[in-house]
């Protein structure tokens, strides 16, 4: 008698074990999805609430649709004044901090000198400190000089921690930076300040912009140094903190939205010039 070999039939995956074989492909994305969700909700809110029609003071609880916050985005009394002057010492830090930063960043990857290792250690300070330290030192420092607090006092502050990440951010672009190229135009003829006009320069710029952007969003965010330093100037954090201890407007959730759109455009046309940068080089 002759037997045929039947191969054995093989059965299909369970229910768990097709869950499980989804849930491995895609838990990385399903738990970026619920990481930025989290990061975003309270962003959301402030944006939904921007256009909430409180009966009160408070601004808590959705009682109705409006656009009459936006139009009317300065109605509060010492708003205005407060994010203008906001404005003014966030543009005048990040422009002086990221000018300071790049010259220190350029002087610390290219350059010798006698104290560059404790110049390293001086610029991450700030950055490790508490701001309450930082800005109780700054108090301080200016108590001692007879300094009167007002617009210098804060500007002079919101440079002094704002350098440090601009140090940090241009460095970390010229320690990957190809000297061969600076080079190779000054064997063509051209000089130091050429060959940093047409060659280090347009090659850091996305470093450079990067530092300006960062020291502005954080300069403009500041509470706790500005506070220490401020004297009788009301900043934008300050005015908000005043203001939700005798109510919440919906004009700072205004401002706060304007604000994160603004940054969030920003950031997104530097992505969109470095890739079409990155599209021409290729």
């Amino acid at each position: 008698m002759s037997t045929v070999a039947v191969p054995a039939r093989r059965e299909r995956p369970g229910f768990l074990a097709a869950a499980w074989a989804f849930v491995k492909r895609h838990v990385l994305t399903v738990y970026s999805i619920l990481f930025f969700a989290y990061l975003l909700l309270p962003i959301a809110v402030v944006v939904v609430f921007s256009f909430n029609n409180p009966t009160g003071k408070f601004n808590y609880t959705w009682q109705g649709f409006t656009w009459d916050n936006w139009r009317y985005w300065n109605g509060v009394p010492g708003i205005q004044g407060a994010i203008v002057l906001s404005l003014e010492i966030a543009l005048l830090a990040s422009l002086v901090a990221t000018a300071l930063g790049t010259a220190i960043a350029l002087a610390l990857v290219r350059y010798s000198f006698r104290g560059r290792a404790s110049t390293n250690i001086l610029i991450f300070l700030p950055l490790s400190a508490p701001e309450i330290v930082l800005g109780a030192s700054l108090l301080t420092l200016f108590l001692n000089l007879n300094v009167v607090f007002g617009f210098w006092t804060i500007l002079i502050a919101h440079i002094m921690f704002c350098i440090s990440f601009a140090v940090v951010t241009v460095k970390a672009r010229l320690v990957g930076f190809d000297r061969h190229l600076e080079e190779a135009a000054m064997d063509l003829g051209a000089n130091e300040w050429t060959t940093f006009r047409k060659v280090t320069l347009p090659l850091i710029a996305p470093a450079i912009l990067a530092a300006l952007l960062l020291c502005f969003a954080i300069s403009i965010d500041d509470f706790v140094v500005t506070y220490f330093n401020s004297g009788n100037r009301i900043t934008f954090p300050l005015f908000v903190w005043g203001a939700a201890r005798i109510g919440a407007p919906p004009q700072v959730n205004v401002i706060g939205t304007a604000i994160f759109v603004i940054a969030l455009t920003a950031m997104l046309v530097n992505v969109l010039v470095q890739m079409r940068r990155s599209k021409g080089a290729t």
